[in-house]
């Protein structure tokens, strides 16, 4: 396993800039995840590392070598393929030793190793078989498989589990988990899945037009977003757009269209002033539902157990979607359009034109500037 430094890569084709100015340090045995939306620059950063594209600008190091203008062939790294790339014409176990074979290693020794690496990803019994008479899960394993057998410093994933279906592709996930875990090798895991990058990933590089935006563990680029777009790109949330009405030491009052104010807990002088335009983020399962309205006005504030406001809006259910475990109720708040997430087990049973008090802690709202940025209090 080795140690990854890219420093200030770019890769730009005529005037279009795909990656621009990436720089991360990936410790040696971790499985860091790339995510980001299609043209995030991700799968072009993974190639950069794999040999596969050549760097405009910019640095890569693999342990203490400077790879950056080594072709392929001559890194120590295997990379996993979204089409898995078997040969058709050969084995299964043929195409797990295929590498070792173009490395110069003997039969039996790069048998030997092919079968420990089909036992490990529970493919033993196939390597006699055609690769295209498997399903997709199996010939993900097998690829899997052959990238292992070379025993790469570094092991290269683009998106290799995209063409699988929900089910399989969860299973998938928790066998390359395990899979890092026993080997502990250097992995980098390019991803568009929220989900599969916060199963697999030690730490979280979250990319958006071309650029690294934020890198972090799993629940600290979830608690902790930079800006706006990772608020949103991490999961559901209502972004409701508000001003700042007033601010002290202890509270920022926010006025939006949910028609009260929303109340922000401060810990410190906070970096706003009255009339600054702020977007609020409510994470569906940060609200709660009251059924009943009649425990109080939107304006009558219950009290946490440490003392701070919770906040409480009126609204009306404009559609219940049920979604297996949860149901997503949509309401309407005043001149906004707020959804909240609830167990489908829950004993109370909402309908369109239900009138509902929703609440909320101050402390779980997020709050961004115009600019997409994040503001603290």
């Amino acid at each position: 396993m080795s140690e990854i430094t890219l420093q200030g890569l770019e890769k730009r084709y005529g005037e279009t800039t795909a990656v621009e100015e990436v720089s991360i340090d990936i410790d040696d045995g971790e499985l860091l995840c790339l995510l980001g939306p299609s043209g995030s620059g991700k799968s072009t950063t993974l190639r950069m590392l794999a040999g596969l594209e050549t760097p405009t600008e910019g640095e890569i190091r693999i342990g203490n070598t400077d790879v950056t203008d080594q072709p392929a062939y001559e890194r120590n790294t295997s990379t996993v393929f979204q089409d898995w790339a078997l040969f058709p014409h050969k084995t299964v176990l043929e195409n797990v030793a295929f590498g070792l074979k173009m490395r110069g290693v003997s039969t039996d020794e790069r048998h030997e190793r092919a079968r420990a690496m089909l036992e490990r990803v529970q493919m033993a019994s196939h390597e006699e078989d055609d690769p295209t008479n498997l399903s997709g899960g199996q010939k993900q394993r097998v690829a899997l498989a052959r990238s292992l057998a070379v025993n790469p410093d570094v092991l290269l994933l683009d998106e290799p589990l995209s063409n699988l279906d929900k089910r399989l592709r969860e299973d998938m996930q928790i066998e390359l988990r395990e899979i890092h875990e026993d080997l502990e090798e250097t992995f980098v895991h390019v991803t568009h899945d929220q989900d599969e990058a916060f199963t697999l990933a030690d730490r979280i590089g979250i990319m958006n037009e071309g650029e690294l935006i934020q890198v972090g563990e799993p629940d600290e680029v979830y608690e902790n977003p930079k800006n706006r777009f990772i608020e949103g790109f991490l999961g559901d949330t209502n972004f409701i757009d508000g001003e700042v009405a007033r601010a002290s030491e202890d509270a920022v009052h926010v006025e939006t269209g949910l028609g009260s104010e929303i109340v922000l807990p401060a810990e410190r002088e906070p970096a706003v002033t009255e009339g600054t335009e702020l977007t609020l983020s409510l994470r569906p399962e940060t609200l709660s539902i009251d059924g009943s309205t009649t425990s109080g006005s939107e304006h009558e504030r219950p009290m946490m157990a440490d003392g701070s406001a919770m906040n409480a809006v009126v609204g009306t259910v404009e559609n219940v979607l049920y979604r297996g475990s949860t149901v997503r109720c949509s309401v309407s708040v005043g001149g906004e359009s707020v959804f909240v997430e609830r167990s489908a087990g829950n004993t109370e049973t909402l309908t369109a034109g239900d009138e509902i008090r929703i609440e909320w802690n101050g402390a779980d709202v997020l709050a961004f500037h115009a600019d997409g940025e994040r503001v603290t209090f």
